[in-house]
């Protein structure tokens, strides 16, 4: 019984995942806001509290966050086959439709469609993350102290912090709070997390022995660079194109600018992870055998980094400080989360029509039980059709 019991959860996470990787569009905070819906609101595979730990702990390790957290429900709830048929079903839609998008730009400007769908899409996607946000703000700022905690992660978010401190700054400071706290001192669960967190970076000190890259991109070089990327990136996709731009147009002049533009429009418009980027580059530079070289490069840290750290990660509420670092995680991902919202808001809500699109999305979501993604789907649909 235990057996097929595993192959149904292996079955049902491959089917789900390929699912939203067919429609989770909006980038890594309405990917959250959609699994959220999925695995909290309508399956109850997570309690709320477990999906904001989850949430924190795809923060807390490098890569593609919403990816990861993919990967981690997979793990949760169908063990190592699971962690594995998630991330892969979760990438492989986006993937396969960046590389057709990427043959057309090659063959052709599409720029102008792209660029019209994904003004149209940007107004449901600031009403998606909104949704969201209120509610993750509601499960993981409980307290005065994290709502706090909350707003300071967002004004450190737009002064120009970087996310890494403001993560790990807020989780030790909870934890060494809490440890002022408590009258009896265990360090021990501090150790565990650190150790947890020394060989997360072995792989990020490792590839920085990789020799200088040449002028031509291979296959082989994009595998590594990308992996290389996969294994030490931060933050959103944002982060994500100062990286490629500071590197591959103006260091070693693989891309011009309007490639790279390209490239970072189709992560953003098409479904699934924002980092299949790295597909589109891979494509441009050196065919469907670079496409399949920089997917696997930026995508393979996660799946390692989450191997490893998963059991740990999820046996960290057990130690009353290792709770509270966790805690401060979580208050900082909703901060960080907030901050992006904010910029979304200033970049898509510049005249009457997207402001309308916006608030006619907020009442479909609040008023029905609509999967978000047709929203996107429609708003994208409807750009491409009228503002290209």
């Amino acid at each position: 019984m235990e057996s097929r019991a595993f192959k149904s959860s292996s079955w049902e996470v491959a089917k789900v995942f390929l699912r939203l990787g067919c429609t989770a569009f909006g980038g890594p905070a309405a990917h959250v806001a959609m699994m959220q819906t999925e695995f909290v609101d309508r399956k109850g595979w997570l309690k709320p509290d477990e999906f904001m730990d989850l949430v924190g702990a795809s923060n807390l390790i490098p890569g593609p966050s919403s990816t990861e957290l993919a990967i981690a429900i997979g793990f949760r709830r169908a063990g190592w086959l699971g962690l594995v048929l998630a991330g892969v079903c979760f990438i492989l839609p986006a993937a396969l439709i960046v590389s057709v998008l990427a043959a057309i730009a090659v063959r052709a400007d599409q720029s102008h469609v792209m660029a019209g769908a994904f003004a149209g899409a940007k107004p449901v996607v600031v009403a998606i993350v909104g949704q969201a946000l209120v509610l993750l703000s509601k499960r993981a700022a409980n307290s005065w102290i994290k709502q706090a905690a909350v707003g300071v992660g967002f004004i450190l978010a737009l002064i120009g912090i970087g996310p890494i401190m403001i993560l790990f700054g807020f989780g030790a400071g909870f934890a060494l709070a809490t440890e002022v706290r408590q009258k009896t001192r265990d360090w021990r669960p501090m150790v565990q997390l650190g150790k947890i967190l020394a060989t997360l970076a072995l792989l990020p000190i490792a590839l920085s022995i990789i020799p200088s890259l040449h002028d031509h991109a291979t296959p082989a070089l994009l595998f590594l660079y990308f992996l290389k990327i996969g294994s030490i990136i931060y933050g959103s996709g944002y982060v994500l194109l100062n990286f490629l731009q500071a590197e591959l147009v103006e260091r070693w002049h693989w891309l011009s600018l309007a490639q790279l533009s390209n490239a970072i429009a189709v992560g953003q418009f098409t479904p699934g992870p924002v980092f299949t980027t790295a597909t589109f580059i891979g494509y441009v530079l050196a065919g469907s055998v670079g496409a399949v070289a920089a997917t696997l490069g930026i995508f393979l840290p996660a799946f390692l980094f989450v191997a490893v750290s998963g059991k740990s990660i999820f046996s960290l509420r057990e130690s009353v400080t290792t709770s509270a670092f966790v805690d401060g995680i979580n208050c900082a991902a909703v901060g960080l989360m907030a901050a992006v919202e904010w910029t979304l808001v200033r970049d898509s809500l510049n005249n009457v029509l997207t402001i309308a699109v916006a608030a006619l999305s907020v009442v479909i979501l609040l008023r029905t039980k609509l999967n978000a993604s047709w929203l996107v789907l429609g708003g994208a649909i409807s750009g491409a059709l009228l503002l290209r």
